[in-house]
């Protein structure tokens, strides 16, 4: 006996007897250990057990019986040598070579079978073709397959049949997770550790392994990525709709869901928004819809009166159910219904994930209705701050929120009719953001509307506005573009303080930057007397200016977002200015959206008179309303108002062609249109050379056309008292109603 084996049996023996005078976890884990020390010295199973079972034989006495808390002992041992795969083999391995010396070992199978079958874990063993030949009774529970099956060849019943294949077991240990089929239908994660070795008697190669039952350990991480992956996805989202977009298809692909439905209500009397995602009905118009019918609208209005989280399965009270229903958000504000592809089983695993990922989404949809609602008021305070809500005619003024704009921000503009006839305009933006820079914005802008109505002209303004800014916490560095504008005189006279410079752009060309008067910004340094500039104002010109969240974006040369506005402004001479201002913010809208707030005013300058001479025949009219139409749009005269003014023109314009001239046409017959606009009224003049035709007593179902150029505008003049007719129509252009709040891009959306 080797000096390395005689210690260690010494050292098992007085472990033993330790135990067996008190038996304890302590005196256990003692036999783990020595376990443990015996398979790293390489100690023979066959040494320990007989070296055991002969310490037994000696210390056994009906008075004081050892047998049963000995093995107890054994079995701990063992148990650390990794019975089924290393130390059993190993010993295996060594078992033939010294079967001489266990001749005297009576039921050494019984007692292995018994070692194997004493296994909480399955065990196994396979030959080379990977057929299962040996299975203990823990193996048989964990599969639901026997010993009385034996043997299982490839493919295993238990394998799923469209479930990842066994890796090869190959010729060295290995260790996988497997989720096979239950003979009782249920799926089950399997462990698997597998070890080969080579039968000494006949070199065939084969294969042992334990299974062990990790189905638990899966579903609780399954649930914790599935919780994660519905975390990140709706982590982003600031709006329920947004939330609902990505959440459901997240939800409904995780619990295998054909169809996810949410009914969210805005308040209790209101009726639903309807979110789907999966399968929808369709509508007569074949259009997709999300279409609800009288059950699932009684499930959700059921629904959402419930607890949170009190998910219920549908129907309920039976083993198959074909969804289930649960409340959102607070009660009664939303409910969501699931509904499987087939009717199935819900398990206990179902319901823990199924709870967990609902909560997720609920709450998620409880921020984002929090966050719309913080997002309605802090816009809707801003807006009412940023006035004015009625404008001069030709003026569109805009305010593009940031994404997403939880605080209240620092832009604002202002648009001041002045008693001479000129019209001041101011545009800043303040450092910072939140309702601190909004109350630096608030002073600072109504300073700015009180010196422009004392009459300052636009360096005035600014340099007045240091003094007042070098007061005011937080004010310093702020930028602001003042400029007055006289369309009468077509003038413009402008001062920037660190502002993004206006951009001026005539008729059919591109814009250009107005870049005089510049001057640092407000409360930044001593600046006795600021600049000045002045540009003229040609007929039909636009007039832009903003803030710089228009132009300055992350990666984008800002000389790029100039030229952009520029190329814009060159292809809108027919558009009205909250067109232009639309397609100024289309063409420089991130993909993103804007990171920092947006204000911006669009001026349009009176164009010059339309002066039209056409032959006084039908086929002109066409031609006369489309140059007539477009006039009216670089005049910024509102659609309907200019299409009352075309049919008006159009219907004096018939009137000389058909009346005028009874002599039949003639090569000098000519009706004339003048269109002319100041800073308040449009005018149209139609007039022709020929002869009046007075009204007859009784028109019949003709004859109206006075009564509709009446009706269509404000003021109608005949006048035929010289040779031809002139018919004079005007209207008054009406101040632009500028809305305190725009609706928020993003609200609730059928998906």
């Amino acid at each position: 006996m080797s000096d390395v084996l005689a210690a260690f049996l010494d050292a098992y023996a007085n472990a033993l007897r330790r135990h067996l005078d008190s038996p304890t976890h302590a005196s256990l884990a003692e036999g783990y250990d020595l376990g443990r020390r015996a398979l790293v010295e390489d100690i023979s199973l066959l040494d320990l057990t007989e070296h055991h079972f002969r310490f037994v034989a000696v210390h056994d006495s009906p008075d004081h019986p050892i047998a049963e808390p000995a093995l107890e002992f054994l079995l701990q041992t063992l148990a650390a040598l990794d019975i089924a795969t290393r130390g059993y083999l190993g010993g295996l391995r060594r078992y033939e070579q010294q079967r001489s010396r266990a001749d005297d070992l009576a039921g050494r199978d019984a007692f292995r079978t018994a070692l194997v079958e004493s296994l909480q874990d399955g065990f196994f063993v396979a030959d080379s073709r990977g057929t299962i030949i040996e299975v203990n009774t823990a193996f048989g529970a964990l599969t639901g397959y026997g010993a009385a099956g034996l043997p299982y060849p490839l493919p295993h019943p238990w394998s799923l049949p469209t479930g990842p294949r066994y890796p090869d077991l190959g010729t060295v240990a290995q260790r996988f997770v497997i989720p096979v089929r239950h003979r009782d239908g249920r799926d089950v994660w399997l462990a698997v550790s597998t070890s080969s070795l080579i039968k000494p008697e006949n070199n065939e190669q084969i294969f042992v392994g334990t299974i062990r039952d990790v189905t638990a350990e899966h579903d609780a991480q399954a649930r914790d990525q599935a919780a994660s992956r519905l975390a990140t996805a709706v982590g982003a989202a600031t709006s329920v709709v947004e939330v609902l977009a990505v959440g459901l298809d997240e939800l409904r692909r995780t619990v295998g869901a054909e169809s996810a439905v949410v009914s969210v209500w805005p308040n209790r009397n209101a009726r639903p928004e309807v979110y789907v995602s999966g399968a929808v009905e369709r509508n007569s118009a074949n259009i997709e819809a999300p279409v609800l019918d009288e059950r699932a609208t009684a499930l959700l209005e059921r629904a959402r009166r419930r607890p949170p989280r009190s998910l219920f399965a549908i129907p309920e009270g039976i083993e198959s159910s074909e969804g289930i229903v649960a409340p959102l958000g607070e009660v009664g504000d939303a409910a969501l219904w699931l509904r499987f592809a087939a009717p199935r089983a819900i398990t206990a695993a179902d319901w823990t994930l199924f709870s967990l990922l609902i909560g997720h989404l609920s709450l998620a949809v409880q921020r984002a209705r929090n966050f719309d609602q913080a997002r309605s008021t802090s816009l809707t305070l801003q807006r009412a701050m940023l006035g004015p809500i009625e404008l001069p005619p030709r003026f569109s003024v805009h305010y593009e929120p940031a994404l997403p704009p939880l605080e209240i921000g620092g832009d604002w503009y202002d648009v001041v009719p002045l008693n001479d006839g000129t019209i001041g305009v101011v545009v800043g933006d303040c450092v910072g953001r939140g309702l601190s820079a909004a109350v630096v914005m608030g002073q600072l802008r109504t300073a700015a509307r009180a010196l422009l109505l004392r009459g300052a002209g636009p360096a005035q303004l600014l340099t007045e506005l240091d003094a007042v800014a070098a007061r005011i916490p937080g004010a310093m560095c702020t930028t602001v573009c003042a400029a007055v504008l006289d369309p009468e005189g077509g003038l413009l006279r402008y001062s920037s303080a660190g502002h993004m410079p206006p951009i001026l752009a005539d008729v059919g060309a591109a814009g250009q930057l107005l870049e005089g008067g510049r001057a640092v910004p407000l409360a930044t340094f001593d600046t006795p007397r600021r600049p000045e500039a002045t540009a003229e104002l040609t007929p039909g010109a636009t007039l832009v200016l903003f803030t710089d969240g228009l132009v300055e974006h992350r990666g984008v040369d800002i000389d790029d977002s100039f030229a952009e506005i520029c190329a814009v402004l060159a292809d809108t001479p027919g558009k009205l200015p909250r067109e232009v201002a639309d397609a100024v913010l289309s063409r420089l809208r991130p993909a993103a959206g804007y990171d920092d707030d947006v204000a911006m005013v669009v001026y349009r300058q009176p164009p010059t008179a339309l002066y039209l001479e056409v032959p006084a025949h039908p086929d002109q009219l066409a031609g006369l309303r489309r140059r007539l139409k477009a006039w009216l749009a670089t005049a910024a005269v509102p659609h309907d108002l200019a299409s009352d003014l075309v049919a008006a023109a159009n219907e004096a314009c018939s009137n000389s062609i058909e009346h005028a001239y009874l002599s039949g046409e003639s090569a000098e017959d000519q009706v004339m249109l003048t269109a002319e606009c100041d800073t308040e009224r449009v005018s149209i003049l139609v007039s022709d050379t020929g002869r009046w035709k007075p009204r007859s007593a009784d028109p019949g179902n003709r004859g109206r056309g006075i009564d509709m150029m009446r009706a269509l505008t404000e003021e109608l003049e005949l006048d035929h008292t010289a040779p031809g007719t002139r018919v004079r129509m005007s209207i008054t252009l009406p101040a632009i109603k500028s809305p305190v709040a725009n609706p928020l891009r993003g609200t609730s959306r059928q998906l």
